[in-house]
């Protein structure tokens, strides 16, 4: 079964290699993926919403959903289950940015990214929450375009990191002030 997934995830990598990277996206891609690096840009959001009083305990429920995913994503779930980064697999496949060195399963770039947009879209407008759980949605499909990701990784992100926002947001209301 690891082996079907393992072999279809390669050939949905490939045919995004062979088929869907053009010259004039692959530099917008690549700066979408690099929006998750760290999570650096939903860090920088989460810090924005605590400046203001009103938006303080949104703030705090992304940061929290950010560090469950962190907790999650990279310090649990990747060091258990160690699956090797598809360019490493296979060696047809290019990526398109630095390669990483941590392992692949699952994506941390998605499940940050969907912890704290997950929390975003439920708590902040729509207008505002729309398009923050859109971009979530571009750089999860960005790794996937980058090479850096299997399909499965990312789904499995998107999974954690919703999982991560709604028990961060759960907590903080119960919990927080």
């Amino acid at each position: 079964m690891l082996e079907f997934i393992t072999n279809t995830d390669l050939n949905i990598l490939l045919f995004i290699q062979d088929s869907i990277r053009i010259p004039w996206l692959t530099p917008v891609v690549v700066f979408i993926t690099s929006l998750g690096n760290a999570g650096i840009f939903w860090i920088v959001v989460s810090l924005l919403l605590l400046i203001p009083k009103r938006t303080r305990r949104i703030g705090c429920m992304s940061f929290a959903a950010l560090f469950a995913s962190l907790l999650l994503n990279n310090v649990l779930l990747k060091n258990v289950v160690r699956r090797i980064r598809p360019y490493d697999l296979c060696d047809m496949l290019h990526p398109l940015v630095v390669k990483s060195v941590d392992f692949s399963f699952p994506s941390g770039h998605t499940g940050s990214s969907f912890a704290a947009a997950f929390v975003l879209y439920r708590q902040l407008p729509k207008k505002a929450g729309i398009p923050l759980l859109l971009l979530a949605v571009l750089i999860g499909l960005s790794r996937l375009y980058v090479g850096v990701h299997y399909p499965s990784d990312v789904f499995v992100g998107m999974l954690t990191g919703l999982g991560s926002g709604y028990l961060a947001e759960r907590i903080v209301l119960k919990y927080g002030r």
